[in-house]
């Protein structure tokens, strides 16, 4: 089990993130559309995975926002944030905030996402609720980079993940 921090306390996941190198478990997740979409959907791109609790606090808005900004950086690349938020939330976030870069997926329904990617909080404020992760797939499906962000509150590493894209 992956461990991070919301405040000072430290919060378990249920499980820990695929190996690098691994293939990347598929997962069935509902778009704002409210139709489901797996990584199949996807296939033949570098994929980033921004894994996050809700779109609804401040840093996981800003990481959907940084990524947006830089996902036009780099070719054949997808971003795609995560949480368990609505799709109906992440709607509004996106329309309001002119994201038009970023795949908003929500692991509200299917709930498989958070099992094979081990990064629901079992603990804690947030329990039930994703922690921050990144994870990077590469063109075959392989993992090539993976994050649990040390703190809930803190921003991920965008350079390390969108570096490991190359």
């Amino acid at each position: 089990m992956a461990q991070t921090k919301l405040g000072e306390a430290v919060v378990t996941t249920n499980g820990n993130l695929p190996a690098i190198g691994s293939t990347a478990p598929d997962f069935t997740l509902a778009g704002i559309d409210l139709k489901e979409y797996s990584l199949k959907d996807y296939a033949g791109k570098n994929i980033v995975l921004n894994i996050f609790p809700s779109i609804d606090t401040g840093v996981c808005a800003t990481s959907v926002r940084t990524f947006n900004k830089r996902a036009a950086e780099k070719n054949n690349t997808v971003i795609l944030s995560i949480s368990k938020d609505l799709p109906f939330a992440f709607k509004r976030f996106c329309a309001a905030e002119g994201i038009d870069q970023v795949v908003s997926l929500s692991d509200f329904k299917n709930k498989g996402f958070s099992k094979s990617y081990g990064v629901e909080m079992v603990d804690g404020g947030l329990n039930g609720l994703l922690a921050r992760c990144v994870v990077v797939i590469d063109q075959e499906g392989k993992i090539k980079y993976t994050e649990v962000v040390p703190t809930i509150g803190q921003e991920p590493n965008y350079d390390a993940a969108l570096n490991a894209i190359g």
